[in-house]
């Protein structure tokens, strides 16, 4: 994959890479907790393009994801990794994705609320994360329920518990590990209510070569196998790659 050097230019103004993390989404990040250090398939991802480019990677790490698109908009970073959205749209451009994830409701397991469309009833609280791809898509999509945003998603089950809400919804994974920390409490529904196009994105303003660039980089990521070999390496489950193109 040959770059010509004003594409570099475009993605890389302080000429290193920064990508902007978000630690909410556990599929594509995570931290030690001994080191302190981010790691996963946004990592590995993002390591991959700065080798492309010949340049020197920062990572700008955030809790939400809300604020990671913000820095990419901002331009306190280049690249980031995101969840399609037409709202994000405005100032972000998005690759292809290249992961598929499942966003789904949870429950306590005496709830009435047994299928999707349960959920959205007048007297319910649905809990999501604040600026999350769930969140922007629920408050497009609820009609009657009450949307209750958590600082972080990772939060989102924790403050479902303690508002005694009627409904928490995220991503798959994450709502599964919360509630395994409580067995017997708490079930998913049995149907997601959205998939998550994760992709990765850049400022508008670096210009539609810069773009393509990324999404030729991401294309070439899934058809070598390189986020499926990421994704097994770093024990993740449940995630889809995305089909090429």
């Amino acid at each position: 994959m040959n770059i010509d050097q004003s594409v570099a230019a475009a993605l890389t103004p302080t000429g290193k890479l920064r990508a902007s993390i978000n630690l909410g989404n556990p599929i594509l990040a995570n931290q030690d907790p001994a080191t302190g250090e981010p790691f996963g398939v946004s990592i590995d991802l993002a390591c991959a393009f700065a080798q492309r480019l010949n340049v020197e990677l920062e990572l700008v790490v955030f809790d939400t994801a809300g604020k990671s698109v913000q820095a990419v908009s901002e331009e306190r970073a280049d690249f980031g990794f995101f969840a399609v959205d037409p709202l994000r749209g405005a100032t972000i451009a998005f690759t292809a994705p290249y992961v598929l994830i499942e966003g789904f409701y949870l429950v306590r397991d005496d709830s009435p609320v047994r299928t999707n469309a349960d959920a959205d009833q007048p007297h319910h609280r649905v809990c999501v994360g604040k600026g999350s791809a769930y969140d922007l898509f629920l408050t497009r999509e609820l009609k009657a329920a009450q949307i209750v945003r958590a600082p972080t998603s990772p939060a989102v089950v924790q403050t479902f518990l303690e508002q005694n809400l009627e409904v928490a919804a995220g991503v798959k994974q994450q709502l599964e590990a919360d509630a395994a920390k409580t067995p017997g409490l708490l079930r998913l529904l049995d149907e997601r209510f959205m998939v998550i196009r994760q992709a990765m994105g850049v400022s508008k303003s670096r210009g539609e070569a810069a773009v393509a660039c990324l999404d030729r980089f991401a294309g070439d990521m899934i058809v070598t196998g390189f986020v499926a070999q990421s994704l097994e390496r770093h024990g993740i489950t449940g995630a889809t790659v995305a089909p090429a193109g």
